[in-house]
């Protein structure tokens, strides 16, 4: 089992920057991609940006040259340097690990949200 712990959200106006943090706890050896996830009332949840243990990061084209994702997997953390940040934006930001265990015993976490909130 793994748990996640988001931090970092806030408020913040346009143009402005955050860093979230998301620290990964429970059976964190595990853990293959982290990434995060934002949603919006009246919106499905949709994908920010991912990062595997190895290789390349994945973001959405609109955040692209504004968000930047990382992590350190020696404190089972992933990060997400948000810059420029537009209203637009706004959502609740939900960390995510995607787990592996055995072959073919794929498991998938979330964490509770951390409310991002851009004003104009």
């Amino acid at each position: 089992q793994v748990q996640l712990a988001e931090s970092g959200g806030g408020l913040v106006q346009a143009g402005g920057s955050l860093r979230l943090s998301c620290a990964a706890s429970g059976s964190v050896f595990s853990i293959n991609t982290m990434g995060w996830y934002r949603q919006t009332p009246g919106k499905q949840r949709e994908l920010v940006a991912v990062i595997p243990s190895a290789g390349d990061t994945n973001y959405a084209d609109s955040v692209k040259g504004r968000f930047t994702i990382s992590r350190d997997n020696a404190k089972n953390t992933v990060y997400l340097q948000m810059n420029s940040l537009k209203p637009e934006d706004t959502a609740v930001y939900y960390c995510n690990a995607d787990s592996v265990i055995g072959i073919g015993k794929r498991f998938n976490y979330w964490g509770q949200g951390t409310q991002v909130t851009v004003s104009s």
